[in-house]
C-alpha cells in the first residue's frame, strides 16, 4: 500500500517583515495564495526511513533526514510510539529554493501522506502543530487556498478571496538561501525603525473582491530589496515582465523565483512567452489561485 499527497507551491502577495527577535526569527505579517503548482509525495512502506526524488533540480533536493518531508514523517512517528520506516518520494515540480515553499509542501505533504498511511487518527490542530515545529511555511502548505500567516508565519486565519488570480513565475537559474536573505534584510535595516509587521487592510479587502488591478497596486514584500542586494540580475526579469504588460512584478517571498500577476490566463500566457524569450529567466511557468492545499490522491 501506498499514499500520495499532492500539496501546491506558495506566493506572497504581501510579506512584511519585523526586526530581528531575540531568537534570530522575525516576526511577519504573510499574506499567503496557494497557487497551482504541485509537488507530490508518495510514502510506501519500507524497511528503513529513506527519501528518493524526481523532477527539475532534484539533485539539489537532500535526500537524507535533514529533508523536510523525512523530518515530518519522524515527528508524527515520535509521537505515536510508531517506527518512520516509510520509503518517501517526491515529484518535484515546484522549484527548488525559489521562494515557493517547495520544502515546506513536501513536509507538509509527507505529513498528510504518513497519518492516512498509519492511520494514526490526528487531528487537524495536531497535524497543525507538527507543521509549525517544521517550519514556518508548512501550516500554510497544508491548508492552501489565502490566509494570513502572523508570528513566524505559522499561525494562520483563512482569508476570503472573491475569484481567481492568474500569475507567471520565471524561475532563476540559481536559488537564493532563505537565511541569506533575512540575514541580508538585517544588513540593509541597520540604525532604522522597523516597524511591526501589519496586514495591509487594502490588499485583504481586494483579495475579498477578486480585483486583479487593485490587487496588483497592493503587493508588497519587504524582502524584495534583500533579494536583489544578493542576486541584482532579478530586477532585469521583473523589468521584462512589466514591459511584457504584467500588471504587478515581485520577488516571491525570499526568492529568487519573481512573479507576476496578470489581468487573466491570456495575458498570463503572454507574458510567459515574453519571459521566455528575454533571456533573463531559466525558465517560465504560469499558475493560478487559490488552491487547495496538500490532499490525498
Amino acid at each position: 500500500m501506498s499514499v500520495t499527497v499532492r500539496v501546491p507551491a506558495k506566493v506572497n502577495v504581501q510579506l512584511a517583515v519585523g526586526a530581528a527577535r531575540p531568537d534570530g526569527f522575525h516576526d511577519l505579517a504573510n499574506v499567503f495564495l496557494a497557487v497551482g503548482l504541485y509537488d507530490e509525495v508518495t510514502v510506501t512502506p519500507s524497511d528503513e526511513l529513506r527519501v528518493t526524488c524526481e523532477g527539475p533540480d532534484a539533485a539539489q533536493v537532500p535526500l537524507d533526514r535533514t529533508n523536510l518531508a523525512a523530518r515530518a514523517a519522524i515527528a508524527l512517528a515520535g509521537r505515536r510510539g510508531l517506527d518512520a520506516a516509510v520509503h518517501i518520494h517526491i515529484a518535484k515540480d515546484i522549484p527548488v529554493a525559489g521562494g515557493m515553499a517547495g520544502g515546506s509542501a513536501d513536509g507538509a505533504g509527507a505529513l498528510l501522506a504518513c497519518d492516512t498511511l498509519w492511520g494514526t487518527g490526528a487531528s487537524r490542530e495536531e497535524l497543525l502543530e507538527i507543521c509549525a515545529e517544521l517550519g514556518s511555511d508548512v501550516p500554510f502548505s497544508l491548508v492552501g487556498g489565502a490566509a494570513l500567516g502572523v508570528g513566524r508565519g505559522e499561525r494562520l486565519t483563512a482569508l476570503e478571496v472573491g475569484g481567481t488570480f492568474h500569475w507567471v513565475f520565471a524561475m532563476a537559474a540559481r536559488g537564493l538561501s532563505t537565511p541569506a536573505v533575512f540575514r541580508e534584510f538585517d544588513r540593509l535595516a541597520e540604525g532604522r525603525d522597523i516597524p511591526e509587521p501589519v496586514a495591509s487592510a487594502d490588499l485583504l479587502a481586494v483579495l475579498a473582491k477578486g480585483d486583479p488591478e487593485a490587487l496588483a497596486a497592493a503587493v508588497t514584500n519587504d524582502l524584495q530589496p534583500a533579494a536583489l542586494s544578493l542576486f541584482p540580475e532579478l530586477a532585469d526579469t521583473l523589468a521584462a515582465g512589466r514591459g511584457a504588460g504584467a500588471l504587478a512584478a515581485l520577488v516571491s517571498g525570499s526568492g529568487p523565483t519573481t512573479a507576476f500577476l496578470t489581468r487573466d490566463a491570456e495575458s498570463a500566457e503572454k507574458v510567459a512567452q515574453a519571459l521566455g524569450a528575454s533571456g533573463t529567466c531559466r525558465t517560465v511557468r504560469t499558475a493560478a489561485g487559490p488552491v487547495a492545499g496538500a490532499t490525498v490522491v
